[in-house]
């Protein structure tokens, strides 16, 4: 082999190798994803399955929290589809109505929504970016503010 070939056959064995690393680890974390899914995507594009988790945002409908000892339900609402949520615990202190959560577990047999994961908003200028950018999609968010201040509850604009 000449020099030439050698030095193509080392390029090639190093790309074979990364590729591989590559591979594995994307292989590895596969089963750590958690895809961001909206109300609509979840009820009108089944993009996920019973069992299946995922984190769901949107804005908690106002007047849907009921707490029923350590156990906690809620509507998660995009403005055009809702989805019945249920958490066992303790909610963050910043959590309530009219407010955007994002919560992450999997749809339960009955279809709805059981989070072992609440997230709230840090104060009351900050919406998540996932959920900003679901409702921007919606036509109900302007990046200052909602458009339709009665179904979301505040005044709010996209985090960072």
């Amino acid at each position: 082999m000449t020099r030439k070939q050698k030095r193509l056959a080392g390029i090639g064995a190093i790309g074979v190798v990364l590729m591989s690393a590559v591979f594995m680890v994307m292989f590895a974390l596969n089963d750590e994803i958690v895809f961001f899914y909206s109300p609509t995507d979840v009820i009108v594009e089944k993009k996920a399955a019973n069992g299946e988790r995922f984190r769901l945002g949107g804005l908690v409908k106002e007047g849907s929290l009921v707490k029923t000892g350590n156990t906690v339900s809620f509507i998660i609402t995009d403005t055009e589809y809702e989805l019945k949520a249920s958490y066992v615990g303790i909610l963050p202190d910043l959590f309530r109505e009219g407010q955007g959560v994002i919560a992450e577990g999997a749809l339960n047999a009955s279809g709805d929504f059981a989070a072992d994961t609440v997230l709230a908003k840090h104060d009351e200028n900050y919406i998540s970016k996932e959920v900003a950018d679901t409702l921007r999609e919606k036509g109900v968010w302007q990046g200052n503010g909602p458009k339709n201040k009665a179904s979301s509850g505040q005044n709010a604009k996209a985090g960072k």
